[in-house]
């Protein structure tokens, strides 16, 4: 792997510089870069590296505007001290980050997502991230929600579209997601990390293990206790429970 750091404070360099070195040894980390402009006459003039890791506020700008630039056809890896609400720009984008102070924990399940998975898929089949999205979002306060997943085949990885999946589930910490032709598909997120990068316009979790895109329901039925019965369409025939609770708001959104 080649690779080169963009980051405009030297004691972050030596510290991210110093973790890399210690988890990949055999890396090769080719050239630091402060700034906006450096970085971009290097890579107009230079091979692309591997894996860019890239400090969002530079001296001189904005990263992002490095893509404005050229063409940047390597792997990225933020390192950023945005919070947790901006961030989800990010995994909505399927771009990976580091969020300042970096830890080296963090750092490991980084190379290791870029090693399991986008270093393995093959180029023709994958997506660039669109990183104008991603500054947009952050820049607005905007709340952008997933499109697609990526997931994984016998040999391969491939796009799951989000608009495809009638359902997902969670059964003994593994999600599943279904898409309306009736295939299975596991998602590698949590229940709870799921429903916060799905669009509420189309999907409710109707319970602790299932949410249910609004597409796929057939109809409703009342249950004792204020329950719910849902049915979704063909191929889905095991009905979904909605509890007491959550039945006035799921009423509501059904007819939104």
């Amino acid at each position: 792997m080649r690779i080169i750091i963009v980051e405009d404070e030297l004691h972050n360099y030596r510290l991210l510089r110093g973790m890399v070195e210690k988890l990949r040894p055999e890396w090769e980390i080719v050239e630091w870069f402060e700034s906006v402009n450096s970085t971009v006459a290097w890579l107009n003039t230079n091979p692309a590296p591997d894996l860019i890791f890239m400090d969002i506020q530079l001296t001189d700008g904005i990263s992002f505007s490095i893509f404005d630039r050229v063409k940047v056809e390597s792997m990225v890896i933020f390192t950023t001290a945005y919070d947790e609400y901006a961030l989800r720009a990010f995994q909505v984008n399927s771009v990976d980050y580091l969020l300042k102070p970096i830890k080296e924990s963090k750092l490991q399940q980084a190379i290791e997502k870029l090693e399991n998975i986008f270093l393995n898929t093959e180029k023709e089949h994958s997506e660039a991230p669109d990183y104008h999205q991603i500054l947009e979002a952050i820049t607005k306060g905007e709340k952008k929600y997933r499109k697609r997943f990526l997931v994984s085949g016998v040999t391969s990885y491939f796009k799951l579209d989000v608009d495809d999946i009638a359902w997902f589930i969670t059964e003994n910490r593994v999600t599943t997601a279904y898409t309306f032709d009736g295939k299975a598909h596991i998602i590698d997120l949590t229940i709870e990390k799921l429903e916060e990068q799905i669009d509420p316009e189309l999907f409710f979790r109707t319970n602790r293990s299932t949410i249910v895109n609004v597409n796929a329901i057939r109809k409703f039925e009342n249950h004792f206790g204020g329950k719910l019965i849902l049915r979704l369409i063909h191929p889905f025939d095991e009905p979904i429970t909605i509890s007491r609770l959550k039945a006035g708001e799921f009423k509501e959104w059904v007819g939104k």
